[in-house]
This record gives structure tokens, sequence and C-alpha cells, in this order.
């Protein structure tokens, strides 16, 4: 057990209200790891339950420690723990399935309907000095991946499940329209799985640039997107923009695939079915990922990946609230909160 009788934890009382709290270290169950945090990096669901206090159908409704981007080192092990070790680097997939349902017996445990995930209420998240985590949810870094590398494995998970599911393919002529943390990752992730040409877009130009300097071979103006002339095989929606999506989907070649991953609003689509009839197009979302955190850690570890240029800030715990804020702001790309700072 760590040496430190207290936990430091960053909590979210009310919107926009965060405060330091010492809290018990936590005691590892038996099918446990206790993790030291070292980063957590801030997702836009983070800066949404920090701003308004609720996504959809998740409210919170007591105090709530945010955080799911998780990497950190091992400092004890649950009785029953054998395939970690103390002083492992890990980074933590923040979901743990049932494990009996229909959907995690077919191998989708991202649609488990009883999973507990960090920071999505009431469950509290990493935004602390200690952390138990279910041990075959924490992943060796390799000594190539950094700490605070490990926590962006989380969102490029959600890209290597995007591109599965886009079944992007040597060959593929692949759209990301949104070039945020997530589309960055997904334009780099679809290179990495072989695409031939990746095209990007977004409305800042600062963004498009970073984009470019990241492997991008194309990079459009949002609005210049539907007069376009060149075809793609997938387009990847990472914006969360309802035109960004409609543009991409006019843009697949007979037989395309488009793949949802910043949608998620109550908005329509407004989708002509005859564009979906006449080029046998599949339009489908992605939910989290399953089974992608290895892959994504082996992208990071052979290079094939780059996430250094996206930390664009880094904040001690006691600063959470002020890097939570970050999120969505311009030229903010990936803040990381270092527990241990």
């Amino acid at each position: 057990m760590p040496h430190e009788s207290t936990n430091r934890a960053a909590v979210l009382t009310e919107p926009r209200t965060i405060v330091l709290e010492e809290r018990p270290v936590p005691v590892p169950a038996a099918d446990e790891v206790l993790i030291r945090v070292e980063a957590v990096g801030v997702c836009g669901s983070d800066a949404h339950y920090y701003r308004h206090g609720r996504i959809g159908q998740f409210i919170v409704e007591s105090p709530l420690i945010l955080g799911h981007e998780t990497a950190g080192t091992v400092v004890a092990l649950g009785a029953d723990v054998t395939a970690l070790a103390v002083g492992d680097r890990v980074a933590v997939e923040p979901g743990v399935p049932c494990g009996e349902c229909d959907q995690c017996r077919a191998g989708r445990y991202n649609l488990c309907a009883e999973v507990v995930f960090h920071a999505t209420p009431p469950v509290d998240g990493t935004l602390q000095t200690y952390a138990a985590i279910r041990a075959d949810y924490a992943f060796v870094l390799p000594d190539a991946v950094s700490t605070e590398h490990g926590a962006l494995v989380e969102p490029l998970a959600v890209s290597v499940w995007a591109c599965r599911k886009a079944r992007v393919a040597p060959g593929a002529r692949v759209l990301v329209t949104g070039a945020g943390p997530v589309g960055l990752l997904t334009a780099q992730t679809a290179r990495a799985f072989g695409a031939s040409s990746v095209t990007v877009t977004d409305v800042d130009p600062e963004k498009l640039r970073l984009a470019a300097e990241l492997g991008a071979d194309a990079t459009i103006a949002a609005s210049d997107l539907a007069a376009h002339d060149a075809e793609f095989d997938v387009h990847i929606e990472c914006s969360g923009n309802v035109r960004a999506a409609r543009d991409g989907i006019s843009r697949l070649a007979p037989a395309g695939m488009a793949v949802l991953v910043g949608m998620g609003g109550p908005e329509g689509l407004d989708i002509p079915v005859s564009w979906i009839q006449e080029k046998e197009l599949l339009i489908t979302g992605v939910f989290r990922y399953a089974n992608c955190f290895p892959t994504a850690i082996e992208l990071l570890a052979s290079g094939r990946v780059r996430v250094d240029e996206l930390i664009s800030g880094r904040f001690p715990l006691s600063e959470s609230a002020a890097a939570i804020d970050t999120a969505g702001r311009a030229g903010v790309f990936k803040s990381l909160i270092l527990p241990q700072s």
C-alpha cells in the first residue's frame, strides 16, 4: 500500500464548482489493483458535466469525481491478481461490463446495459491520487509509451473502434470530418490500417494545420466539403455537426460506409433515402469501444500514431476546474491533469 494515508480527489459538487477533498485511500478488492493516478486526459464529457451537470439521461445528483482517460502505476495488488505486478505502468479502460448479458457474450460489451463506467453518474472517475481498478481492465504500457501518452490510449481506442466499424482496409479512401482529438487520432489510425488517402475537414485552420502535420493527405475547410469533387469509400464523422455528417455522406462512393462518432444529440440527419438506396451505402454509429486497448497501445508504441502534438496543457489536480474548462476552447486539443504534480 502507498505511504500516503489520504487520497486527494477533485470533486464536482455542482455545475462549475470543483473542490479538493481528502478521502481514504481505496483498498483493492481481490480482483483489483490500486494505482497511483499520474495522468488523466480531459474529455468533452467531463466539460459537459462540469458546465451543465448532466449529459442526456445522466444527471449529476450527488458529488462526483470526473475523469476517465487514465494512466498510472500499480502500487498494490488484490489477493487474486497474478497478471500484474507492483510498479507496472498501466492505461485504464474505464468501463467494466457485467460479462453475462447477451451483448457481453456476443463480444459487444460496450453495449452492456449494466456497464460501470468512470465519471458517469453516479460512478466516480479518476481525478484523484489513487484509484482501485479491475485488474483485467488495466493494460501494461511498454517502455516506448510514456505514462502521459498512456492517458490518451482511451480516446485512441475510440478511433480504433471507429476504423474497425468502418472496415478501413488497405486502399481505402477515408474522409474524417472534425479535427478535434478523436478526429486527429482517427485520421492517423485510418492511415495505420492501410488507407490509401486520408482527408480531414474542420472549420478551424489551426486544426487543419495539425492534421496535415500528423499525416493527412488533404485538408478541406468544412464549408467547402459539399462542393468537393472527390469521392470516399469511408466517412468517419467526429465533429458532432449535423451538416458535416450530411456533407460527408453525400461524398461517399457506391458501397461506401459512414460511421458516426461525434453525433449524439437529438437532431435528425435529413439524409435522402435515395442516397442510401442508389449507392447501397451503410451508415452506423459507434458507442465507446470493445477490445481496443491492446491495439491502441501497439499503435502508440510503434509510432504509427502520434499524440504528443495533441497535448496542449498540463495542470495539477488543484487546477482541475481550469483544465476541464479548456475543453472545446480555441487552440486547445487535449489538456492533461497530473494528480501527483
